[in-house]
């Protein structure tokens, strides 16, 4: 029964790793990493492992994206593309 949830799930990690890596906009790149850690520890609670859950929630997609998001605040941007 878990099985669709697990597809989706899936589905939604490799989209949002996959958009991550071609989005332009550096806080758009960030906002979609901190999505794929969400959904790791989704996978991850889906699987069991709630401890390791648990610390990907906290670092992965908390500390992580703070510090992303801080540092892309601090950039300037040199180019119009």
């Amino acid at each position: 029964m878990t099985l669709p949830i697990d597809l989706i799930i899936l589905t939604l990690v490799v989209i949002s790793g996959i958009g991550a890596l071609m989005v332009k906009d550096l806080l758009g790149a960030c906002i979609l990493f901190s999505a794929y850690s969400f959904l790791m520890c989704l996978a991850w609670a889906a699987m069991g492992a709630v401890d390791v859950a648990f610390t990907e929630a906290a670092v992965g997609a908390g500390v992580s994206t703070v510090f992303c998001v801080a540092a892309v605040y601090h950039t300037t941007r040199r180019t119009k593309d």
